[in-house]
């Protein structure tokens, strides 16, 4: 978990005349330099939008093809909130409800899965108190064999779904947390199964497209096969190997399998990844958007006495002026940390696109709140 935890008070600019946004880039370099990364984007962004953006750095490590404030990060587990916030948007519409139970979403399923299962609610599925392990994959398959499963991402989510709850429960569905991303993988197949549509067309369809998030795709960035460093087209994915930085190509199997798309598989910009936050904040203010206000705020409200909401881990930090709502992902290449402040009303956002750089995106955030509680250059 992020563990930045400065004091002071933000010190938002007026609401009817933001400026224009800041150019971060010299905030950025010194740590994208420090800790050897390939590219690294942050911003800053309030109910009002974006008030500071950057992006430093290459698209692929070793080569020189700078990354831009518009080019497209792996979002990783950061996905999460997205998809409970498209489920809350069929919530609101009476299609599912919090305690809709997975007996009554999936009948045919009953008689095959768990008993301890047919009465695990959306809620808890959000709030990761399923009682699933915190192993991905079914027992005895692997990250390959999740890649292999035929027919479309939505047929193949079915079938897993149909996997994993036939296997036993860790634990008593609504008594422990242990996050899993299969909570939200069969959450997300719920949401397939209510409206009719894919999960990847429900996001497009109620979230990227009403706020007009329009570099969203799924899987890994960048155009298979594009080599050629003049012609590198997004920013490729890095692990870190001791010293060596490895660039991963884009591909289908350079990202979790679709299976598991809901808990983790969004990529985007910076910009547009603001775009998501600003509708939260602005849900937080009672202003409103593509949910309504209370909406938002049940969706920032942990379950079962817990500190984890849908898709927020929520914690005090005195420069947060109360809760903070903070979600780090990662699918090993790349690494996402987003803090938002709703007390204070602004967030700061870290993208970069090589896995085990935390220390780099957590020094990142810091400096962010340090730069939004100083007076606009």
């Amino acid at each position: 978990m992020v563990i930045v935890a400065l004091a002071g008070a933000p010190n938002v600019s007026d609401p009817k005349n933001p400026p224009a946004p800041e150019n971060l880039n010299s905030l950025l370099e010194p740590i994208l330099k420090k800790y050897d990364l390939p590219a690294l984007a942050g911003a800053i962004v309030t109910s009002n939008g974006l008030s500071a953006v950057g992006a430093v750095g290459v698209r692929k490590y070793g080569t020189d093809t700078p990354v831009t404030v518009n080019d497209q990060f792996h979002l990783g587990s950061d996905t999460k909130a997205m998809t409970a916030t498209m489920l809350a948007t069929l919530v609101e519409e009476g299609k599912v409800s919090w305690s809709t139970t997975l007996d009554q979403v999936f009948p045919d399923l009953t008689a095959k899965m768990d008993p301890a299962y047919r009465k695990v609610t959306l809620e808890q599925l959000l709030a990761h108190r399923a009682g699933f392990t915190d192993e991905s994959w079914p027992q005895g398959k692997t990250f390959k064999d999740m890649h292999e499963l035929h027919g479309t991402p939505r047929e193949q989510r079915a079938a897993y779904v149909a996997m994993v709850l036939s296997e036993r429960a860790v634990n008593q569905p609504g008594s422990t947390y242990l996050y899993s991303n299969r909570s939200y993988a069969v959450a997300g197949a719920i949401a397939e199964k209510i409206a009719n549509d894919s999960w990847e067309d429900l996001m497009q369809k109620r979230i990227f497209q009403p706020l007009g998030m329009k570099t969203c795709g799924f899987g890994a960035m960048g155009t298979p096969g594009a080599r050629d460093p003049k012609n590198i087209d997004q920013p490729w994915q890095h692990k870190l190997l001791l010293t060596f930085h490895r660039p991963i190509e884009p591909g289908p199997l350079a990202d979790n399998p679709p299976v598991i798309g809901p808990a983790g598989t969004v990529h985007c910009s910076i910009i547009d990844w603001g775009k998501f936050i600003t509708a939260h904040l602005r849900g937080e203010k009672g202003e409103p958007g593509i949910l309504k206000p209370e909406t938002f705020k049940r969706l920032h409200t942990p379950s079962f006495g817990g500190n984890y909401a849908f898709g927020w881990l929520v914690v005090d930090r005195p420069w947060a002026g109360g809760p903070a709502l903070n979600h780090a992902g990662s699918n090993l290449q790349n690494y996402a940390i987003v803090w938002m402040a709703p007390a204070k009303d602004f967030a700061v956002l870290i993208m970069t696109n090589q896995g085990d750089t935390f220390d780099a995106c957590d020094a990142t955030a810091a400096a962010l709140i340090e730069r939004f509680s100083q007076p606009p250059r």
